[in-house]
């Protein structure tokens, strides 16, 4: 019986350890999918036409106040 207590001591902890980095992997997929979406996203609205800075703003235009975010307190 100690044994099986020990093994399952040994196997929670295992599993304690290795469950922020499982967590870590499933995010960092999720994100790159997100990624290759926006990507192929921004492919297809210049395969058809659209300049890119319609389908997607990468800089603010010329004259255009910088834009702020609020700061947490």
């Amino acid at each position: 019986m100690e044994a099986l207590t020990a093994m399952l001591g040994v196997l929670g902890l295992f599993v304690f350890m290795v469950l922020p980095a499982v967590i870590g992997l499933v995010r960092e997929r999720r994100i790159d999918r997100q990624i290759r979406r926006a990507e192929a996203a921004r492919a297809a609205a210049e395969h058809h036409g659209r300049p890119a800075a319609t389908a997607g703003r990468s800089r603010p235009a010329q004259g255009a106040a910088p834009h702020r975010t609020a700061r947490a307190a």
